[in-house]
Formats: structure tokens, C-alpha cells, sequence
């Protein structure tokens, strides 16, 4: 069974999960995460919250070393290289690619993790986990780091809301960055720490507590991609034997 070191920090994932990364689809990611954890999304949240710990910062850390024994560096690096520039279409998710120091940092925004309709209002949930890549002779250490939760709010979707003819929304809790036209859509940041399961009370708890669920599911599928590129490469034929 894996040793994972878990910390949570406040500075530091829908066919797709976003057009920027793509390890594993929305809905298979939600079957992956209910395998493991159940399907009560409050109570699986609960229990995942008994394995975490606050670091003196507060963000959401994972971090695992993958054993690749008998494989260099230079191997380990170009399996990971190929396995990273495949999966992270944005150019700008690699926020560092560096040989010499056996460093991969990837950037990346997953949206739409989670979508919830409360009483009131409608939420869109997305993360930007960051992940780390150290390469040495035989191993690779995985740090993956998500300091919030990135909301979009429509403050009309609720079950019960009721807003004026021309305040109302009919899409989906997306609309343009920076679209301040509409008073009853808008931004927030939630640090993970200041939520459910963290915290008891919680007006937003139903919403993070599958969030917390998802972004832990995701930092899984993350280290399983990462082992699996190592042990077998991107699409199982990738050796020096041709």
C-alpha cells in the first residue's frame, strides 16, 4: 500500500476535465473516486479529513516516490518528458522543463471538477493543482499541491431562486474571465482549509465535500500516470529494443 504524505497548505482535477489536462475524463474520475471512497460524498469527505494534516501554511499536498529501479535519469526524464508534453495540451502548463536539474513543473487548471445546485445558488468548481516532478537514478518523487478551490458562482441557480426576468441565467455557471456584466454571476476563491470537512460548519459543505473528494481522487489518477509512464511508457512499446 502507497506511504503518501498528505499536508494541507494555503499557497499552492464535461467530457474532459478541461481542455488542458488530460489524464482521465470527468465522469471516469467520478466512478474512480466512488470505487474508493463511496458514494455519500459528505461522509467519504469526513474520512479522507482523518488522513490530512495542516501544515503551518495550509495547502492540500500529496507527495510519493515511485521506484523505477535499474533506470537512469536521462531514461526517467525523457519517459516523464513525453508522457508531460502529451498529456498537458496547454503550451503553458509546463512551468518548468529542466534536464540538468531532473525538473518538471507542470501548472495546470482543471475545470469544471465539480458542479453542484444548492438551495440558492449554483456552483462550478475548478483546481490548479500544481505538480512537481524530481528525477533521480532509479526513482521519481511526485509532490501535488492545490491551494484552493476556484468558484463560479451563479447566485440565481438555485433551486429556489427566483431573480428579476432580466437578472436571470440560463447557462451553466460559465461565462467569459472577467465578464462583470451580470451582478448575479462572479468569482471566489475558497482555501480548502477555511471548508468542509476542515470545517464543521460550512454553508457550502455539500459542494466541498465532493470537491475535497475529487482533488484527492485526482492527485491518485496523477501518481498512477506517472508510474504507469515509468514502468511501461506512454502507449506500452516505448524501449531502446527496435
Amino acid at each position: 500500500m502507497r506511504k503518501k504524505i498528505f499536508a494541507l497548505a494555503a499557497a499552492v482535477v464535461l467530457a474532459t476535465l478541461g481542455v488542458q489536462a488530460q489524464v482521465m475524463k470527468a465522469a471516469d474520475l467520478e466512478k474512480y473516486a466512488k470505487q474508493r471512497y463511496g458514494e455519500k460524498w459528505l461522509d467519504a469527505a469526513m474520512n479522507l479529513s482523518q488522513k490530512l494534516t495542516l501544515d503551518k501554511n495550509e495547502s492540500l499536498t500529496y507527495q510519493e516516490v515511485v521506484e523505477a529501479p535499474g533506470k537512469t535519469k536521462q531514461q526517467l526524464y525523457l519517459a516523464l518528458n513525453y508522457w508531460v508534453t502529451a498529456t498537458f495540451k496547454d503550451r503553458g502548463a509546463i512551468t518548468l522543463n529542466d534536464k540538468e536539474a531532473g525538473c518538471i513543473i507542470i501548472s495546470s487548471t482543471i475545470l469544471n471538477i465539480v458542479e453542484h445546485i444548492g438551495t440558492l445558488n449554483k456552483y462550478s468548481v475548478s483546481i490548479t493543482p500544481v505538480i512537481r516532478l524530481d528525477i533521480k537514478e532509479g526513482r521519481v518523487r511526485v509532490t501535488y499541491t492545490v491551494q484552493s478551490y476556484d468558484i463560479m458562482a451563479d447566485v440565481s441557480g438555485g433551486w429556489l431562486s427566483f431573480p428579476e426576468p432580466d437578472q436571470r441565467t440560463y447557462g451553466d455557471s460559465k461565462r467569459k474571465k472577467d465578464d462583470k456584466t451580470n451582478a448575479y454571476l462572479y468569482d471566489e476563491q475558497w482555501e480548502i482549509a477555511r471548508h468542509y470537512p476542515f470545517v464543521e460548519k460550512d454553508a457550502q459543505k455539500r459542494t466541498c465535500a465532493k470537491a475535497l473528494v475529487m482533488t484527492h481522487a485526482y492527485s491518485n489518477a496523477i501518481i498512477d500516470k506517472v508510474e504507469e509512464a515509468l514502468k511501461n511508457g506512454l502507449v506500452g512499446n516505448d524501449n531502446d529494443d527496435w
